[in-house]
């Protein structure tokens, strides 16, 4: 056994009589992970490592007096680690005392932190400004996994460990949507890359900034299929904005700057694929970290005057004038409503921007499309000039293309993308509202309808219609109308709310009624089942916890990441979460219904919910009437933690 010396750290690993006669076991004495054999009543430590494939021999087994790997069996003395007989392999020892507290094994200090091209590249991200990171830590992102850890340490970013990738990239796509600015992923190569897929999607299509960080298998084995060996680079290519791998000689901090501007002016995914070995290699003396400083332009950019000026004709000259506000304009409401107001000009909104204009404002007309209101639709039709703001056409959105139509968009594509329109302004939306604000007269003209009292009225109607609809009970479960009833009344001003995809999202548009504040986060060009719950944690990172977060499912999309409420316990994360359980994918069976089809294999095995809560260390409450809503859901809403309440639905009462 090694000499012990003063200049050894000690470790206690074990208590004096942990480890039985005849057995090794895996200790870890400060970094170093070590095996601890005991034969022949002494003790040896060896490192951890067999010198031919790296096996753990701490995972291995004494037999007929020797050390035997659990790889592939070779074999080594368990008090020397020389191997018997004339090969010549060793294993390196460490000195081990046994003390009056336990078994201590000696180790030699532990070298400084050398500077890794991960440290330069986490050192980027925090200058350009990314402070989260959703993923899972696995063998193949080791060291970038370590160096985020140190700027977790340091108080720069935040790390939510997820329990699949999957979530991980719909959270970071609901942090873009709902911020602006890109979180990031971690994943392992393989399968851990690929999971992040649909996640990445979701982000792409709805304009959301997202960082992928995807580990990768070594260089030196790329292209020979190796283990969890897949081309990533293809396999992100039609998601990706854009996608590089890091390489040894590659310039670490501009790619992740790159990556990073790619993101923010984009609205899109970028994604950097980290070779194992590439990750830990030195940075080099005096390589410095990237960052944003002249690297990104002002996004505020003003219209042509020709546009301008058309716009603002069309607009003065519009008697019954509306405003279509989409996703594109989410950071923008103060001017578009600014606007709203000195025109007179209800402001309807297409379904992902559902809560941009809170239903209480008196021009305020509800969400368009399938999942809208019929107040949206009657201003719609009654309009003579469409001025679409950050919205695109397509199917979903319901906008009529019969009215003349004034579009403004920050992306020249989307202008005129699926028709043509009668004034296509390129122009961030804030800044072009600003400009027809400022060449308005500041009175109505005569000729302007009073259309806030049209809305009134249209309200009216609708509302009471909503009020008829929650009495209904068939006796099969609550009632949609009834659930949302309560949640308009109970949910806090200033609320996150991230919602799935099914009948309980169509239910959403049409009953819940927004108010100043709060906040909708969906999966909308995408429409991916399983985004309500990872897309309420990325809400929890972008607001820090500090404003309430709502989440609204069905029992099939909870379903998909039902094992992320672990997540949300772990960090201690105050979600409320009201799943509406309706036994079955309730949108699948309607469409098959409607199609004249048989309602097939769409019914769901589901646990109690509120239970499965529960046993998460979550707040659970299960509510079988409607006379149980208010209770359930303020309860929810005061607890400080995870909280479900799991509510049976009647799947015709939608």
């Amino acid at each position: 056994m090694a000499t012990t010396t003063a200049s050894l750290q000690w470790h206690r690993v074990l208590g004096a009589d942990e480890l039985p006669e005849g057995r090794v076991t895996t200790v870890t004495a400060g970094h170093l992970s070590l095996a601890l054999t005991h034969v022949e009543g002494a003790y040896a430590a060896l490192d951890n490592h067999c010198p031919h494939q790296g096996g753990p021999l701490g995972e291995g087994s004494i037999e007929n007096g020797l050390l035997r790997c659990p790889w592939h069996g070779f074999d080594y003395c368990p008090l020397t680690g020389q191997s018997p007989g004339a090969f010549g392999d060793k294993v390196r020892t460490h000195p081990v005392e046994l003390r009056g507290d336990g078994i201590y094994i000696g180790v030699d200090p532990e070298a400084a932190h050398q500077r890794t091209v991960s440290d330069v590249m986490c050192d980027t991200l925090v200058a350009w400004g990314v402070r989260h990171v959703f993923g899972m830590v696995g063998h193949s992102n080791l060291g970038m996994a370590d160096a985020i850890r140190r700027r977790v340490q340091a108080g720069e970013m935040t790390y939510i460990g997820i329990r699949h990738e999957g979530a991980a990239a719909f959270a970071a796509s609901a942090y873009g949507k709902l911020t602006g600015r890109p979180a990031a992923c971690l994943t392992i190569a393989g399968p851990g890359a690929t999971n992040l897929l649909t996640g990445m999607w979701d982000a792409k299509v709805d304009r959301a900034p997202v960082l992928a960080l995807t580990g990768q298998v070594q260089t030196s084995v790329l292209g020979v299929h190796n283990f969890q060996e897949v081309d990533l680079r293809a396999a992100f290519e039609a998601v990706a904005d854009w996608s590089q791998t890091v390489l040894p000689g590659s310039p670490h901090a501009e790619l992740v700057s790159l990556a990073c501007k790619q993101a923010i002016l984009r609205q899109g995914v970028a994604h950097l694929v980290l070779p194992d070995e590439v990750q830990t290699i030195a940075a080099g003396e005096g390589v410095k970290a990237g960052g944003p400083d002249g690297r990104v332009p002002d996004a505020e950019i003003a219209p042509p005057a020709a546009a301008l000026d058309d716009a603002i004709t069309r607009i003065a000259a519009a008697k019954r004038p509306v405003i279509i506000a989409g996703h594109g304009a989410r950071f923008a409401m103060d001017d578009v409503v600014a606007l709203a107001e000195r025109t007179g000009a209800p402001v309807i909104t297409t379904f992902k921007a559902k809560g941009q204009i809170a239903d209480d404002h008196p021009l305020a007309g509800g969400v368009l499309g399938r999942s809208g209101t019929p107040v949206a639709s009657w201003v719609m039709n009654e309009a003579d000039l469409l001025v679409v703001l950050g919205a695109s056409f397509s199917n979903h959105t319901g906008i009529y293309r019969g009215h003349p139509i004034v579009q403004v968009d920050l992306d020249p594509l989307q202008l005129g993308k699926f028709h043509m329109v009668d004034v296509p302004v390129w122009g961030e939306v804030g800044v072009t509202a600003r400009a027809i604000l400022a060449a308005l007269d500041p009175d109505l003209p005569e000729h302007r309808a009073d259309q806030a009292a049209d809305l009134a009225a249209r309200w009216a109607i609708w509302r009471a219609e909503k009020r008829s609809r929650r009495g209904d009970d068939r006796g099969h479960g609550v009632a949609s109308a009834s659930i949302f009833d309560s949640l308009s009344r109970l949910t806090p001003p200033d609320t996150v709310i991230a919602v799935d995809v099914g009948n309980n999202t169509y239910s959403f548009g049409r009953y819940f009624e927004c108010q100043p504040g709060q906040r909708v986060l969906m999966s909308g060009y995408l429409g991916s089942i399983g985004f309500g719950y990872p897309a309420a944690i990325g809400a929890w990172a972008a607001t820090g916890g500090d404003v309430p977060v709502l989440c609204v499912t069905g029992d099939g999309g909870f379903g998909q990441y039902m094992g992320e409420l672990l997540t949300a316990v772990k960090y201690d994360m105050n979600i409320t979460h009201v799943l509406l359980n309706n036994g079955q994918l309730g949108k699948i069976s309607k469409e098959q219904q409607a199609g004249r089809w048989d309602v097939w294999e769409t019914a769901l095995h589901n646990p109690d919910f509120s239970e499965y809560a529960r046993v998460c260390g979550a707040l659970g409450i299960r509510v079988t009437a409607a006379g149980e809503l208010d209770d359930a859901i303020a309860r929810a809403f005061a607890h400080d933690g995870p909280a479900l309440v799991e509510v049976v639905t009647d799947p015709e009462l939608i």
